[in-house]
């Protein structure tokens, strides 16, 4: 106990003497953990809407006032002809064309039933679906509310009718902030944690330090957890911070234990040292260990569920996935603090990453080795 506390104390001392350092630990999450849940939206909104009105009817202008009334949707363009409307779409200036057709009064009253045309473009898949989609839903509506205003209902409506009532659970605003919080706050701790934790040893290397320590009567386990646990500290930090910022600047109360996460945070930062450790071992240079640290967070980021789910990923990312911690973490935080789920929800994933770590942490103690 004697040598790991002197070594963590040279560990502390080391760290806080660089300023520049402490700052990437602290201040950058809390910049990030501000502005990228206000960016990290999935609603799509201002999508650009040409309108090409043929009929030039009363019911016509409904539905366009209708459509532009909506927070969605922004009238760029109000054209004669669908030639003219393409161009704006060529110029990246619409994102949509709504052609209403001549005759479109008429038909909806006489014939029951009338086909607009929808063009998108679909540059932006996401945009695309999600503003036809919109704009569907309002058509939509309007048909609805226009038949209910033509249309004198009978005595008894002899045509059964399903009416559906929705709850939204756990988040009942649907506000994007309380789905993507919990998840950007674990991608930060592990920025954090796996890229100190990938630079300590390099670093050591780096300024020539590793071979006085490599000289000494210290033991292996001694230095692996001189290593680790001061980062282990500083991500629990970061994660606290995280926590405080998502309760007074966002309004996120986590509905389970807060002890909980702490306990699973522990495993994850126990796993994530341990993948920064082994990083360490096999390169000779920060810019080494910086470009792997980088390949791995880049993969984290993009497979762990946070912007796009896990289910709809094709099977063998699913398998990729189950041996990335993040997704682990990211789908727990947001089951205590969405769903309030307890322990007997999350033991699969604490085993799965507490597995994780054994092995990461002890594939970076056998790869460590003593040299003069």
């Amino acid at each position: 106990m004697r040598t790991l506390r002197f070594l963590l104390q040279k560990e502390f001392r080391q760290i806080f003497r660089d300023k520049t350092i402490l700052r990437m630990i602290f201040m950058a999450p809390v910049i990030q953990l501000l502005i990228l849940p206000l960016a990290a939206n999935y609603e799509v909104k201002n999508i650009s809407l040409a309108v090409v009105d043929n009929d030039h009817s009363p019911y016509s202008q409904k539905l366009i006032s209708k459509i532009t009334s909506s927070s969605y949707f922004r009238l760029t363009g109000y054209k004669d002809n669908f030639k003219e409307a393409d161009k704006l779409i060529e110029a990246d200036k619409a994102d949509l064309i709504l052609e209403i057709p001549n005759g479109f009064e008429r038909n909806l009253i006489k014939e029951d039933e009338q086909k607009l045309f929808v063009a998108v473009n679909a540059i932006n898949g996401t945009k695309a679906s999600l503003g036809g989609a919109y704009l569907a839903n309002i058509i939509g509506n309007f048909n609805n509310n226009l038949r209910t205003q033509l249309i004198l209902p009978d005595r008894f409506n002899p045509m059964p009718q399903i009416e559906v009532t929705s709850t939204n659970w756990f988040n009942p605003l649907l506000d994007y902030s309380f789905f993507m919080v919990p998840g950007i706050l674990v991608l930060l701790v592990t920025m954090v944690a796996a890229m100190q934790s990938a630079l300590n040893i390099v670093r050591e290397k780096e300024i020539g330090t590793i071979e006085q320590i490599n000289v000494t009567p210290i033991k292996k386990y001694h230095f692996i957890l001189g290593k680790l646990i001061p980062f282990w500290v500083l991500g629990t930090i970061v994660f606290t911070l995280g926590l405080l910022l998502a309760r007074f600047v966002y309004g996120i109360i986590p509905n389970g234990n807060i002890g909980l996460l702490y306990l699973f945070l522990t495993i994850y930062l126990f796993t994530l040292l341990g993948m920064g450790l082994l990083i360490s071992t096999y390169c000779n240079s920060q810019q080494q260990a910086m470009s792997v640290a980088f390949f791995f967070i880049m993969i984290f980021n993009l497979m762990s569920g946070l912007f796009t789910s896990i289910d709809s990923m094709p099977n063998w990312a699913k398998i990729i996935t189950d041996f990335i911690p993040v997704s682990y973490f990211i789908d727990v935080m947001r089951m205590i603090v969405l769903k309030g789920s307890g322990f007997g929800d999350i033991k699969y994933h604490l085993l799965a990453v507490f597995a994780l770590g054994v092995v990461l942490n002890t594939w970076a103690v056998v790869n460590y080795r003593k040299t003069t």
